[in-house]
């Protein structure tokens, strides 16, 4: 006998619609930043809870469902998105992310909630020298970033973006050199040098 599709699905024990069907737990954290809807235009937006695969976030701009947008985190840097529902404070998104660059944003936002509870500050292995040249960097995707350097040291540098910035757990090129972004503020961002 062949079970009807609505019977199937209405019984199934995979789907409980009184779940929520987050997969990462969404911690309160307010973080500033600015939202690129499909026009090109921005937007100021500051999350009321995020995780490492969406956030709500409360903005003046309330695009509709299925919209996608590009959200510049101060404290994370560039993660595209897409609209989940229009909120009367803003929006929900769930990020468009691949799996390593999930753990890394998981591994930041961890990082962001304890630093001030636990007084952490940031590794840094080697010693710097400030820079101040013009650069630029490409991603893998080939995109570039024209930046400025702020300083170098022998496991990595740091530099000021004039736009976009990548985000954590992106491979950026520099000539040559290889690195992972380990930190981004602002416009400001640091990378970890990668053995090639």
């Amino acid at each position: 006998m062949t079970v009807p599709r609505s019977s199937a699905v209405s019984n199934s024990p995979l789907i409980n619609p009184d779940k929520d069907r987050r997969l990462y737990k969404r911690v309160a954290l307010s973080l500033v930043g600015r939202v690129l809807d499909e026009d090109g235009s921005d937007h100021e937006m500051t999350t009321i809870d995020i995780s490492c695969s969406g956030a709500m976030i409360r903005s003046d701009y309330r695009p509709a469902a299925g919209a996608q947008v590009v959200c510049y985190f101060n404290e994370l840097g560039r993660v595209t998105a897409t609209v989940i529902r229009a909120t009367p404070t803003g929006f929900a998104a769930h990020f468009r992310i691949v799996q390593h660059k999930r753990e890394k944003l998981a591994d930041r936002l961890t990082w962001l909630l304890n630093k001030d509870r636990l007084d952490l500050t940031d590794d840094r292995s080697g010693a710097r020298a400030s820079g101040g040249g013009p650069a630029l960097l490409t991603l893998d995707d080939g995109r570039e970033i024209k930046c400025r350097v702020l300083d170098i040291s022998l496991t990595g540098a740091s530099f000021e973006a004039e736009r976009a910035t990548p985000m954590v757990g992106d491979t950026v090129f520099a000539g040559n050199v290889r690195g992972e972004v380990v930190r981004v503020t602002g416009k400001i961002f640091a990378i970890r040098y990668l053995r090639q």
